[in-house]
């Protein structure tokens, strides 16, 4: 069933949701260390936002299934009845999606004069 939801929403031209935007910035900024805690971590610490780990991986899960991320497991942590970590990153679709929906958000607020002051 993923499998055919996956090929079926393949090459759409996806919009992303405002957490979808979060989450997939994240994974950019996080590189190879993209895992759910690390994603919920960048989110609290850059975007003042407390999630909770259910909502991190409900949307990454969601993004893969629509073949906008992919993910792979690490091997077990070498620590005593260590866990394996689910890895995430950008697929091409996916990478057309950020963009989209980025180039989107700077255009509704080019010229507004909106004066954000960010930290």
């Amino acid at each position: 069933m993923a499998q055919f939801l996956q090929s079926r929403n393949m090459g759409k031209r996806e919009t992303l949701g405002e957490f979808e935007h979060l989450v997939m910035l994240a994974l950019v900024r996080l590189g190879k260390d993209a895992y759910g805690l690390a994603v919920r971590q960048e989110i609290a610490k850059r975007a003042e936002r407390q999630v909770s780990i259910g909502a991190v991986y409900a949307t990454l899960d969601r993004l893969e299934l629509k073949g906008l991320v992919r993910s792979s497991e690490s091997s077990p942590a070498p620590a005593r009845g260590g866990r394996r970590r689910r890895f995430f990153e950008l697929t091409a679709d996916g990478q057309g999606a950020l963009q989209r929906t980025h180039r989107s958000l700077l255009r509704m607020t080019l010229g507004l004069g909106l004066g954000f002051g960010l930290k």
